[in-house]
């Protein structure tokens, strides 16, 4: 399997859990919504509205890192969430070339 093949699968494996499609899309649109650019948002403004628990959404987030489709930075007592964009070209052109 070639290197590129091998990251989408573990993209699409990531996002294959409904919480975890949660967490990531909720930070996508958080990020559009909040931020000019570079689609980032601090993860305890939307951790209310995925009605799961502070060490799950943690868990599911350290997922998402591990696939390459989010990276964070810590401020101070808050965590800051952006999302891959390289990663999600990857996923658009493969959808585009299939």
């Amino acid at each position: 399997m070639a290197d590129a093949d091998a990251k989408l699968v573990r993209m699409f494996k990531a996002l294959g859990h409904p919480n975890r499609f949660r967490l990531f899309v909720e930070i996508l649109r958080a990020g559009e919504s909040s931020f000019e650019e570079g689609h980032h948002c601090f993860l305890h403004s939307i951790m209310d509205r995925l009605d799961i628990g502070a060490p799950t959404v943690s868990h599911h987030l350290k997922e998402l890192v591990n696939a390459d489709l989010v990276s964070t930075d810590r401020e101070g007592k808050f965590v800051t969430c952006r999302v891959n964009q390289e990663a999600l070209r990857a996923v658009a052109g493969f959808f585009d070339r299939t």
